[in-house]
């Protein structure tokens, strides 16, 4: 099935033109998000995906990552050997901090609920300790539950009013549920709610002072059987814009959890107009889900210069999956569309254990398009200025079949209004792209790409060894918004996914994301590694038996499997544009 090409595509098809990727350049080099590194082990303290990342605008030398990190949960010792549990209550949204523009990263310690010293063989009972995750969650009675999202803005004065003059604000979204995980809690309604920190003093915070943070502050409207997810954060960051300081959380709110299935699930966006005290939700799409029209149950969120809300989700029109984009001119209080970007092919065959597609094999790590509507805008932040505020997008696609994944990309300059035909990025060797991110620098003059990509076809058996990497594209942006040739600026470490694992053990785990940012001057790309996991042949075994007549029980991890075993990391790579 070829991409098909919109009725929206004129003029605009001519602003998009890829050729071969260049050879790499030696303009970064891969580092461990924290620089010491997450846990060697045990499982799943060892444990770390879906990474996300943020660079202040107003001092671009300044960076925040965040990650789902399990270094405060309990072992797989804990209890029954042959289950890795998350331990009730305990968090797992990383933080981490760069000073220096992503060369190295620190992770604070701070106090909280934690499990770190539950290695076993007594049952878990956590109990305030140190934790590496964000605070103030056990204190609210919820639990920091991952899907980090990151970004900065501006800081509202004593009068409320934003200015870069008052320094830099950096938020971070995640999921949270109530302790105990009960869908009837005192403390919010229904099954996962969002929640959203914040900081001023990234310093302090970076040294471990937890009273650097605000307490978290819930964002999204719950019923009893509400189970939100995939969210994002995005401060409006351009001094130009009518909304300057204005945050925006957009994510999808699957309505039906209790009843087996998570439909309807409606786009929701949050927005605050106070720094993230007060937050206002509007319902953006229609609740409809079904076989001819689906809602996206992931997003994109971002702002031009002029202050316009962009929101991106890949969901299905007319029976077909489509990128799909939503506007709005007045500060995110009301939103049109979704106007059709571009069509997109879900990547992966279906596992029938797993119950959704993977790429590298059977008990392989899931894949979700939903999760991929990677988006940037170039908005001129700080101030706007020298804005070209053009859009670009890109995402792993099928459409040439299985094992022939690639990467595709479009782009506007006129507001969304048209998009060039989608192109392929061309990766090195027989890379197969599973999640993209992109990034435009503020002025528009230059494209980064991360991606996460499998190095080795589709396996039929969980012996043979599988390959997954990360690398940092770029290219250069024309004066008419066209894309030069790409080339490499990085590219990590080779690592095998089957070290990797879901916490219940029938599967590899690598999470939905990537991420990129860029600055003027370069870009940070932060991604999936599983370079330092070891492959466990008992957990190979226990995976395929899954696949058959016969299935076995689990084993116990910690006496049957290398130490290293599930230890996978965040790396990420500071690179310099290559042509100033």
């Amino acid at each position: 099935m070829s991409v098909r090409r919109f009725a929206t595509t004129t003029l605009a098809a001519a602003v998009l033109c890829f050729s071969a990727v260049a050879g790499a350049a030696a303009v970064g080099s891969p580092v461990e998000v924290p620089a010491t590194g997450s846990p060697v082990g045990p499982f799943s303290q060892n444990k770390q995906n879906e990474p996300a990342v943020a660079v202040d605008a107003h001092q671009p030398d300044v960076m925040a990552a965040g990650a789902n990190d399990e270094i405060d949960m309990e072992a797989c010792a804990a209890g029954d050997p042959s289950t890795c549990p998350f331990t009730d209550g305990v968090g797992v949204s990383g933080i981490y901090f760069s000073m220096n523009g992503g060369d190295s990263w620190v992770q604070p310690t701070y106090t909280g609920l934690s499990a770190r010293s539950c290695t076993g063989p007594a049952p878990c009972t956590p109990t305030t300790g140190p934790i590496g995750t964000l605070p103030w969650y056990a204190e609210a009675g919820i639990v920091s539950d991952g899907d980090p999202a990151l970004a900065f803005g501006p800081r509202p004065g004593a009068d409320g009013r934003f200015s870069w003059d008052n320094g830099s604000r950096l938020y971070y979204a995640n999921l949270t549920s109530p302790v105990g995980g009960a869908p009837h809690s005192d403390v919010f309604r229904g099954f996962e709610a969002i929640a959203v920190s914040y900081v001023d003093d990234v310093a302090a915070a970076a040294a471990g002072s937890k009273e650097a943070w605000s307490r978290p502050v819930l964002v999204s409207q719950q019923s009893t059987t509400t189970f939100s997810d995939k969210e994002q954060v995005w401060a409006d960051n351009a001094s130009s814009s009518p909304y300057f300081g204005s945050v925006y959380v957009c994510w999808a709110s699957f309505r039906s959890n209790s009843h087996g299935q998570a439909l309807p699930t409606p786009l929701t966006v949050a927005r605050s107009s106070d720094g993230g005290t007060t937050w206002t939700t509007r319902q953006v799409s229609p609740a409809t889900d079904n076989g001819i029209s689906s809602q996206p149950d992931g997003c994109t969120v971002r702002t031009d210069s002029h202050g316009t809300v962009y929101v991106f989700g890949i969901g299905k029109r007319k029976a077909q999956t489509q990128q799909l984009m939503y506007r709005s001119t007045d500060g995110g209080a009301h939103f049109t569309g979704p106007t059709p970007v571009a069509a997109a092919v879900q990547p992966g065959t279906f596992d029938p254990v797993l119950g959704r597609p993977n790429m590298d094999g059977i008990a392989g790590a899931r894949v979700d398009l939903a999760a991929g509507a990677s988006v940037d805008i170039a908005n001129g932040a700080p101030s706007g200025a020298d804005a070209t505020d053009q859009i670009l997008m890109t995402w792993a696609d099928a459409a040439s079949g299985a094992n022939h994944e690639q990467v595709l990309a479009t782009t506007s300059r006129n507001g969304g209004a048209t998009w060039s035909a989608p192109a392929v990025v061309p990766l090195p060797g027989g890379d197969r792209p599973v999640y993209t991110a992109p990034a435009l620098s503020p002025d528009g003059t230059d494209a980064y790409l991360t991606v996460n990509a499998f190095t080795t076809p589709y396996r039929t058996d969980t012996t043979s060894p599988r390959g997954l990497v990360g690398q940092v594209l770029h290219a250069d942006v024309g004066p008419t918004g066209v894309l030069g040739p790409w080339s490499v600026l990085v590219r990590g470490a080779v690592g095998d996914p089957r070290g990797t694992s879901q916490n219940g053990l029938t599967a590899e785990f690598l999470g939905d994301y990537v991420y990129t940012a860029a600055t003027r001057d370069g870009a940070v790309g932060v991604w999936n590694d599983a370079s330092h996991a070891a492959d466990c042949p008992a957990i190979d075994a226990y995976r395929a038996s899954l696949y058959s007549a016969t299935p076995q029980p689990a084993p116990d991890v910690q006496a049957s499997c290398p130490t290293a075993f599930g230890n996978s990391d965040i790396h990420g790579a500071a690179v310099t544009d290559p042509t100033p």
